[in-house]
């Protein structure tokens, strides 16, 4: 029986593979050519025939145009899926990182054992970051598991992010899911043995019952999303949180363990709160000082903090990057254009508002003389109520005939607790779920009175007599005028529900209009903004009413370009949150417009909106972040506000005594210091801890191996518009850089590969296929990018047709060509190589032994015999050259032939490059790791011969020049 070493050639099944080196002599591993790691097969030989290839020369006869040699070219390197490289991942992702988002994953490969908190600001790409670093770690073997601990209600999206983007299939643990999943086991098994890849809700794996076999079971690679919600840094924080802390205690116990934490606040101005977090990172940075050169040099290595304008312009000349062609620029809105618009009550609602603040006030006053936990419902029912009111009609109505929660309460601390949370605004994105419910207000004592004001309310619904309502339809027609797309934010879901009834009535058919609330499950939420995104169409306006529960962790930024804050958040975080779901990268508008719509009357909304929302404003204006309200000190506002409109309906003789101001006045002093505090400690914070592990002239040198290696954004898009205009496609420029295919005419092959990746329908239907210059890209689009599952599969067609001579239809690519161009004086011959290599890579588990390839343009002068080597960037010249002058054909294959026959002259140079190309590679390897000496140790790079010549064209200078 032959023996095939790793690497070699070997032709079976009617096709050419590589052998891989898991393979054993009676059972080959085997790769096809060009192919990813979803196309392996096992072939054992004993029972079919396998026998060694070599990849076969190009034909004289398949001589293409001067396009020929760039489109081969440029469909080989999309479609790697197994770079040479240090970063063994980015060839198979369907997302191409910008160049600042490769500084974490540089990071961690300077780490035995990762460890990192990813800090950076919203809209950046954190979680990218952190799936660039999972896809790497789980490519080289340095990983075999990935957990995902996130929100339950980011939990789908982080399965469908690692599934789309990285190529990486986990499986979800939820509450919902977990018995389905058990119920597969076998006897005495763990699902996290089973499932290897997992995203898990926090909340749910926290609890005594799962945290032990999740904590025996967990995988070697944990990310943490949210992580700021995990920290129990003082007596102050829930017991929650404290769960949570205690969970990622035990994971971070296991010195073996990767682990990423993710959060955009890593420390809220909390010295306490960052050191918690820095301690599951290493117990030593939790107590080293961090002023110290020791401090800070141990900091660098696993913390990253970067605002946009720390990445708006990346590889600068200021950075030291002298290269034009490595500098980034990456598109945010370039700012947020608030507009504060007011409305008044009309006389029946006025009437309505006194008379409930008149009934709050009396209960509270009453409930005082009670006793402690009487007081705290009445507080907390009174908060409902006013809330409430000040939202909708509808909500009011639902409130006030439904029983306070705080009225189940033994104690006055338990009816805080169940009181709280409805009636605030938790900045936390663990909170979010279930809180967009209307409270209630009602207790035995009033129930009769209640019900009067909830008849009252329910009358009042309809732009009449809620001006509120009819203030939001002018604005939103204003919004669609111009061609935006807004959002509107409700705080409860009955109010989003009328909101979204009457607009829809307001619009009259000019809009689609759709509600999201907590009524829908996680992913309903998500496939109801689709289908409102596709039911509106490209051109059709489109408007969104939401509650909160889409405020966190959803990217909405595809299908929406503005906010309204229909109800005020009583924390100004929530409308940063809100508005960072349009307000990220990929949005392309340039400015995005907020709305904030405000009572001027009903003694609330002013001063909510002056005290803290407007503060919170400026200093995220003043810092370029957002710095979250102290929780204490903005509740102290709240409260000091409802006090003051309660004491002044159930004790006018007193409440006259004193102006809202003056009430009012103490506790927003004692916010606005505590606030500057915190801003000032999370400026200096970012100062000290800015990222300077990694400089940008090292980013910027990797950044050149990969476009070498795998291609530019720029050369993706000739190649898309060169190969499916040769395919027969017609073309349209989209005007902002992409274009718009019509592929109705291309050969039904290439239908059927973009069908899958794209979507059925959409290719049945026969619409045009936008591709846009951004690798944000909306469903039944494509991106410009080399790891768009689009682009892949045009590429692979391409490549495919260009090999089989077989092939019916257009085949835009060819094998040979020859060329006459006044860009020659001699005959120049330009040689496509496909160089395969042998990497041992070292990691925790062993030597992994992996096979890649690469691909390189060598250009020579003369016969092949005599060549004389062009550099490398003359060689890729050749490519811009066209053709100056007809070639007869017959004249062009017997040129060719001579070329082909003599090719064998040319290996000793092919081989002796292939071997600098190893030792390149090595150096590059070794470079990419030079922090860990344990890491460099056992990587190696050896180039498998022959190279395979993949084509060669002829560049022969115009009539009357030398031949």
């Amino acid at each position: 029986m032959t023996t095939f070493t790793a690497g070699s050639l070997v032709s079976a099944r009617g096709r050419d593979w590589i052998v891989l080196p898991d393979s054993a002599d009676d059972m080959l591993v085997l790769r096809p050519l060009g192919g990813g790691a979803d196309d392996l097969a096992a072939v054992f030989p004993a029972f079919e025939e396998v026998r060694s290839a070599e990849f076969p020369k190009p034909e004289s006869a398949d001589l293409g145009d001067a396009l020929a040699a760039g489109l081969l070219r440029s469909a080989l390197r999309i479609g790697f899926r197994s770079g040479a490289g240090p970063f063994r991942s980015l060839a198979g992702i369907a997302v191409e990182p910008r160049a600042y988002q490769l500084v974490p994953l540089m990071m961690a490969l300077r780490q035995r054992i990762v460890r990192i908190l990813i800090s950076d600001d919203v809209g950046i790409g954190k979680t990218i970051e952190a799936g660039l670093i999972a896809g790497e770690l789980l490519a080289q073997g340095s990983a075999r598991g990935l957990a995902v601990l996130c929100s339950p209600a980011l939990a789908e999206q982080w399965q469908e992010e690692l599934r789309v983007k990285f190529g990486i299939d986990a499986e979800l643990v939820l509450a919902s899911t977990v018995s389905k999943l058990e119920r597969g086991l076998d006897l005495g098994q763990s699902l996290f043995d089973r499932h290897p890849n997992v995203v898990v809700s926090t909340d749910f794996i926290k609890s005594t019952r799962h945290r032990d076999d999740f904590v025996r079971h967990c995988p070697d690679l944990v990310i943490v999303d949210e992580a700021h919600t995990c920290v129990a840094a003082d007596d102050s924080v829930s017991a929650q949180n404290q769960l949570r802390y205690e969970l990622l205690q035990r994971i971070a116990a296991d010195a073996e363990r990767h682990l990423l934490l993710v959060t955009a606040t890593p420390h809220s101005g909390k010295e306490s709160a960052f050191r918690a977090l820095l301690g599951l990172i290493s117990p030593d940075l939790a107590l080293v000082d961090l002023d110290s050169d020791r401090g800070r040099r141990m900091l660098a290595a696993h913390f990253v903090q970067r605002k946009r304008a720390d990445v708006r312009q990346f590889l600068t000349a200021a950075d030291g990057v002298a290269d034009d062609s490595l500098r980034e620029e990456t598109t945010f809105p370039a700012d947020r254009e608030f507009k504060d618009e007011t409305y008044k009550l009309s006389p029946a609602y006025r009437a309505l508002l006194d008379d409930a603040i008149a009934f709050a006030g009396d209960r509270v006053a009453a409930a005082g003389e009670q006793g402690k936990r009487e007081a705290r419902i009445a507080w907390w029912s009174a908060i409902a109520l006013l809330r409430s009111l000040v939202s909708s009609p509808r909500a009011a109505a639902q409130t006030l005939r439904t029983r306070s929660a705080a009225a189940l309460a033994a104690t006055a601390e338990e009816a805080d607790r169940l009181g709280a949370p409805l009636t605030s605004d938790a900045s936390d994105s663990d909170m979010l779920e279930g809180l967009d419910v209307a409270p209630g207000a009602a207790t035995e004592q009033a129930g009769a009175r209640l019900a009067e004001l909830a008849d009252r309310a329910q009358k009042l619904e309809g732009p009449t007599e809620d001006r509120k309502l009819a203030e939001l339809a002018k604005h939103v027609k204003a919004l669609l005028k111009k061609g935006f797309h807004p959002i509107v934010f409700c705080r409860y879901i009955p109010t989003a529900e009328y909101v979204a009834e009457h607009l829809g009535k307001a619009l009259g058919g000019k809009a689609v209009v759709r509600a999201v609330t907590g009524t829908l499950a996680p992913q309903q939420r998500l496939q109801r903004i689709e289908d409102l995104a596709e039911e509106a169409g490209a051109k059709a306006s489109r408007v969104l009413v939401a509650t909160d529960c889409l405020s966190e962790g959803v990217n909405l930024q595809h299908h929406f370009d503005a906010v309204i804050h229909y109800d005020l958040a009583w924390n100004p975080t929530r409308h940063d949150q809100r508005e960072g779901r349009v307000d990220r990268y990929g949005q392309k508008t340039d400015v995005v417009k907020v709305i904030t719509l405000y009572g001027s009357d009903n003694g609330i909304d002013g001063k909510v909106l002056e005290v803290l929302i407007k503060k919170h404003r400026q200093i995220r204006k003043d810092l370029g972040i957002s710095v979250s309200v102290p929780d204490a000190a903005s509740t102290g506002v709240t409260d000091a506000i409802v006090e003051w409109l309660l004491m002044r309906s159930s004790k006018p003789e007193q409440a006259g005594l004193f102006d809202m101001d003056t009430i009012v006045q103490d506790k927003a002093a004692d916010l606005e210091t505590e606030w500057k505090s915190a801003a000032e400690r999370e400026k200096t914070s970012r100062s000290r801890f800015a990222q300077r592990a990694i400089h940008p002239e090292e980013v910027a040198r990797e950044v050149a191996a990969i476009r070498e290696t795998l291609g530019r954004t720029g050369e993706v898009r000739g190649f898309v518009q060169q190969a499916l205009s040769g395919l027969e496609a017609i073309l349209r420029d989209d005007g902002s850089g992409g274009l718009t295919a019509d592929m109705s005419g291309t050969p039904a092959g290439l239908r059927d590969v973009i069908a899958p990746v794209l979507g059925g329908d959409v290719v049945e239907a026969g619409r045009p296929i936008p591709f846009r210059a951004t690798a944000a890209v909306a469903r039944g689009e494509a991106a410009l990018v080399r790891t768009d599952p689009v682009v892949s599969a045009l590429a692979g067609y391409v490549l495919n047709a260009a090999l089989d001579g077989k092939v019916h239809g257009p085949r835009p690519a060819r094998r040979c060509g020859v060329i006459r161009t006044r860009g020659v004086e001699s005959r120049t011959t330009l040689l496509l190589v496909r160089f395969r290599f042998h990497l041992a890579l070292p990691s925790r588990t062993g030597e992994r032994q992996l096979v890649a390839e690469d691909a390189r343009l060598l250009a020579f002068q003369g016969s092949p015999s005599t060549a004389t080597w062009l550099s490398a960037e003359d060689s890729l010249g050749l490519l811009e050259l066209t053709a100056d002058e007809n070639t007869d054909r017959s004249f062009g294959e017997r040129t060719m032939r001579r070329v082909l026959d003599d090719l064998d002259s040319a290996n000793p140079h092919l081989e002796a490059y292939g071997d600098r190309l190893a030792a390149e590679l090595l150096e590059s390897h070794r470079r990419v790791r030079s922090a860990s000496g344990e890491i460099i140790r056992g990587v190696n790079v050896t180039a498998q011969k022959p190279a395979d010549i993949l084509g060669a064209y002829v560049y022969l200078p115009v009539s009357g020049g030398a031949a």
